[in-house]
């Protein structure tokens, strides 16, 4: 599946207010597809709100987005003009080994890590196969709640994300901390030769999100 990552940087102080927005606005986009997660940013960059959309196919993505713009009720996308600093979408592709997001409601943790990580040119599908064998052995500590790959639209390439849930940061310490001593040997996944950056932000689940 295709899944549209979408980062609004907000003016400090006005995250509030554009997610009231957003919920009075969200009742006319959900008739046309429904949202994977919604999340305001803790750690990391800050005044950050990222929703992930999931579609069947790029054309799926496009038949809905253009659906819910010409709605006759004109309440979607909600206004932002006086508070949006910058838009910015990633396309993704899911990994073969994860389960889809449907936009059913789960409840998996308090706080979420996205965790970006960028390869070297041409790297990406022997990480993955390095990453389903890893996979498993780490879902044992804390939900996995996804990996994808860049799907390469609009210049973004090279990159894997990786999704976890926790109870919170303490959870999230001593998990960590645990998963690294598993006798396995297979976590973290051993794709550092071609590996060039990381990145990683903690989000806190809004409460329209199916994933909270």
């Amino acid at each position: 599946m295709l899944y549209d990552l979408r980062t609004y940087t907000l003016k400090p102080n006005t995250a509030p207010e554009y997610l009231k927005r957003w919920v009075e606005a969200y009742p006319v986009r959900e008739a046309y597809s429904k949202l994977g997660g919604l999340f305001t940013t803790e750690i990391g960059p800050l005044n950050q709100v990222i929703h992930i959309w999931p579609y069947k196919s790029l054309t799926h993505m496009e038949e809905v987005r253009g659906a819910a713009a010409k709605d006759t009720s004109r309440r979607w996308p909600p206004k932002g003009d006086d508070v949006l600093v910058t838009m910015d979408t990633e396309l993704i592709n899911s990994a073969p080994f994860m389960e889809e997001w449907t936009g059913e409601p789960r409840q998996l943790g308090g706080i979420y890590e996205l965790r970006v990580y960028t390869y070297q040119v041409g790297a990406i599908p022997e990480v993955l196969k390095i990453w389903a064998e890893s996979v498993p052995v780490r879902a044992k500590y804390s939900p996995f709640v996804g990996v994808w790959t860049s799907a390469g639209f609009g210049g973004v390439m090279n990159k894997l994300y990786h999704m976890w849930a926790y109870k919170d940061l303490n959870e999230r310490q001593r998990i960590r901390a645990e998963a690294g001593k598993d006798p396995s040997g297979k976590w973290p996944p051993k794709t550092s030769q071609w590996m060039l950056s990381q990145e990683s932000k903690i989000l806190i689940p809004h409460a329209t999100s199916a994933m909270r």
